[in-house]
């Protein structure tokens, strides 16, 4: 419901509008105004009449340089099965080439199918979804929708009649392959941000190339930057290439030599352009550890609390230092207002839009390498300061653990930054771009890709799915490291996932439906064995979700402290987890409570709304989910035995009773995380002497993460064969002699052995 008016002008047929309505109309810019007569244009995709913001925003978008090869464009999307265009920021592909492909899909009926795009980012496949009907002139989740993880915003009734252009993530549409291998339900692919070269994103184009074998009408567009566009070309041989004119680049001012001190640097020269009193916001790029897992919206929320697992190191120190250094400015001057760009922080962005619109602000926006093409909701960015760095968590596969490298930025990722500056807004006339490094400074050309820096285990599990036998010989741009790849198919092997001709077996095909990383997706089915399932589905969501720890403002970390003691449980992290989701939802998931004990809310309904997926999920494939019975004896050993059937790889041994846990797989040590459990601060138990845990991390003081104790499992895995069976023997003869004993059924025991 809208504040502004709309004006409605009734006249007969064969009467065009009178001079004065005309003038009226000029009275009421902006207003929506519906005419009906001869000549009304209709939508063609809802067979409504035009509003009046459509041809505003039509002026605008024929200002942009994909304009320019419309009509190229289409005749090659006709004429060929697959189309590469290459441009840079700002040149308009995102938004209008789906629409141009969604004309042709309307032109065929549909015969073929509707249109996809694919994002690798899921925030902006949300803002661009929105942004293209609002271009198009129909309603979000009718005619344009989007579909990102725990989120769909599409109408299946509308298939049949409109086009549904679907913005989702990659992984998205490579789970949706699954069910649909050659993705018959569309007739256009568009791979947006393909130079960002995710795991999804080279999957799904060495996939496409298969898949345009088995259907001629298939259409794939693939939108990159120019630096990537040697790489595709000589992928896919002889495609057509459509080259869009760059817009007018910033100037460039690089640094005589390289500057180790480039965090420093980097600040001090936003303090040096706010000085200057020149008009514009500041974007400055740092090198910030890449986060693995979804992080909350926000990285400092209303209350004035502050994700201390999701913010990244480097930006909050900055965001710190700018909000206290702008309070120390002259009065002269204006405001300084520091923003924090991140992926999961920009939820928010078009509401800051509206709150920094005034002319004695300026906004500083901090972001990191993987912001670098963002939808920015600041039309008035003038600065943009590049370090030249990112700092990246690369996979090992011969130690199973991520570690922490900084390096330098590819000549795509400088160009691309580059063109972030709007320096053609009628605001500035001209913006600038500073780099913190010589212009000619040694650097890669092309982004590397993450396949050859992940865990590709779950990648390789859906490509097993997919029937794809031989990994190795998938068309992949570049192809997997052959350590990393058998590394993926050792541990498919491990969790029992291959039969013995390599292929996925009965467990495989399971853990391939469960929407989590194959070792939990292992853990949940062996839930199911041994009757805890709900407790299983409570861990999967907790860990699968963003901490849901806050830390506290300044004066408040004992009394912190003191509210997260009261949620610690004695086994262990997975247990504190379990408690904290329980009081989440005995307290009627209130935003409230979460601030009274130093949560975040945001997380934990994330984590609800996972663990509702999951359990639609197992009902799907109708495994049984037992009731929660969390708390007795039995329980809590059952679930260490689940998690034991599918993290055994990740079990660890302290070996001075200090907290330094060697690793048996491959005999590294590693700490204590200060925010388990068994901290060094927050902890008041013994440490266990064999622990599993969730996640390893190589680094300065390399952590272990979210573990629980499984001494006793452990210990009695051990123990010598003859002695157990005799203890068996024994607990038989006691369980028979009970007079209940007929209504008592014995739990098979779980016969696959945890360390081998």
């Amino acid at each position: 419901i809208s504040n502004k008016c709309a004006i409605f002008i009734l006249y007969p047929y064969s009467m065009s509008v009178p001079e004065s309505g005309v003038k009226f109309l000029e009275e009421f810019p902006g207003e929506d105004v519906f005419g009906f007569g001869d000549d009304l244009e209709l939508n063609q995709f809802d067979g409504l009449p035009f509003s009046s913001r459509y041809y505003k925003l039509l002026k605008e978008r024929k200002s942009l340089p994909v304009w320019k090869v419309r009509s190229q464009f289409k005749d090659a999307l006709e004429e060929n099965q697959l189309i590469v265009v290459s441009g840079t920021a700002k040149t308009g592909r995102s938004t209008q080439i789906p629409q141009w492909c969604a004309e042709l899909c309307l032109s065929a009926q549909y015969q073929h199918g509707m249109v996809v795009c694919t994002q690798t980012n899921k925030q902006r496949a949300v803002d661009l979804a929105l942004r293209v009907a609002d271009e198009m002139d129909v309603n979000i989740g009718h005619e344009v929708g989007y579909t990102i993880p725990l989120e769909t915003c599409c109408s299946a009734d509308t298939v049949l009649r409109f086009v549904h252009e679907i913005y989702c993530t990659d992984d998205m549409l490579l789970r949706e392959m699954m069910s649909d291998p050659f993705l018959e339900h569309y007739g256009v692919v568009i791979v947006d941000q393909a130079h960002e070269r995710t795991v999804g994103t080279d999957v799904l184009l060495g996939l496409l190339r298969d898949i345009l074998l088995q259907r001629p009408e298939l259409r794939v567009v693939v939108l990159s930057v120019p630096p990537m566009t040697d790489k595709l070309l000589k992928h896919y041989r002889s495609v057509p290439l459509i080259s869009l004119e760059a817009p007018g680049s910033a100037e460039v001012v690089h640094s005589y030599s390289s500057n180790k001190d480039y965090f420093y640097s980097a600040l001090r020269l936003v303090l040096e352009i706010h000085r200057t009193k020149e008009g514009g916001d500041v974007v400055v790029f740092l090198a910030s550890d890449e986060v693995r897992h979804p992080r909350p919206e926000h990285s400092k929320c209303k209350y004035g609390f502050i994700h201390f697992s999701c913010l990244l190191q480097e930006v909050q120190c900055a965001y710190s230092i700018l909000q206290r250094e702008g309070t120390r400015l002259g009065g002269d001057l204006d405001q300084m207002v520091p923003i924090i760009m991140c992926s999961s922080y920009l939820g928010l962005l078009p509401n800051l839009a509206e709150q920094a619109g005034s002319a004695k602000s300026r906004r500083v926006f901090l972001s990191t390498h993987q912001e670098e093409d963002v939808w920015w909701p600041a039309e008035s960015v003038n600065f943009v300061i590049d370090t030249g760095v990112q700092r990246k968590m690369v996979y090992n596969p011969r130690v199973r653990a991520f570690s922490k490298v900084l390096r330098p930025i590819s000549q795509c990722q400088a160009d691309i930054r580059k063109q972030q500056d709007n320096c053609l807004t009628e605001l500035y006339s001209l913006g600038k771009c500073f780099c913190l490094y010589p212009e000619a400074s040694p650097s890669p050309a092309e982004t590397s890709p993450q396949i050859l820096e992940s865990n590709i285990t779950p990648t390789a599990l859906f490509l097993k799915r997919m029937e794809i036998a031989g990994l190795g010989q998938c068309n992949f741009i570049d192809r997997p490291d052959p350590e990393g790849l058998m590394q993926a198919l050792e541990e498919l092997d491990y969790l029992a996932a291959l039969d013995d001709d390599g292929n996925l077996s009965e467990i495989g095909i399971i853990m391939s439906e469960i929407p989590v990383d194959p070792q939990m997706a292992k853990a949940l089915l062996a839930s199911c064995e041994f009757d805890c399932v709900s407790e299983m589905l409570t861990i999967a969501a907790m860990l699968s979700a963003p901490s849901c720890f806050l830390e506290p403002p300044a004066g408040s970390a004992h009394e912190a402290l003191q509210c997260h003691r009261k949620f610690q449980h004695p086994e262990g992290d997975h247990f504190t987890l379990i408690n904290i989701y329980n009081a989440f939802k005995r307290n009627l998931t209130t935003e409230k409570w979460c601030r009274e004990y130093f949560l975040d809310y945001s997380s934990l309904k994330t984590a609800d709304a996972i663990r509702t997926e999951l359990t639609d999920t197992l009902n799907r494939i109708e495994l049984p989910i037992s009731e929660p019975s969390f708390g007795t004896k039995t329980n809590t050993h059952n679930i260490k035995r689940a998690l034991l059937a599918g993290f055994f790889m990740q079990i660890a041994r302290d070996v001075d009773g200090s907290g330094n846990y060697f690793i048996l797989a491959h005999k590294h040590v590693a700490q204590v995380h200060p925010f388990s459990s068994y901290g060094a601060q927050s902890h008041k138990l013994g440490l266990p002497e064999w622990v599993v845990f969730n996640e390893y991390t190589l680094s300065d003081n390399n952590f272990n993460f979210s573990l629980s104790d499984v001494s006793r499992q452990i210990r009695s895995m051990l123990e010598p064969e003859g002695s157990r069976k005799c203890k068996e023997k024994k607990r038989a003869v006691a369980i028979s002699s009970d007079a209940n004993s007929s209504c008592t059924a014995l739990t098979p025991a779980y016969d696959r052995c945890v360390i081998q």
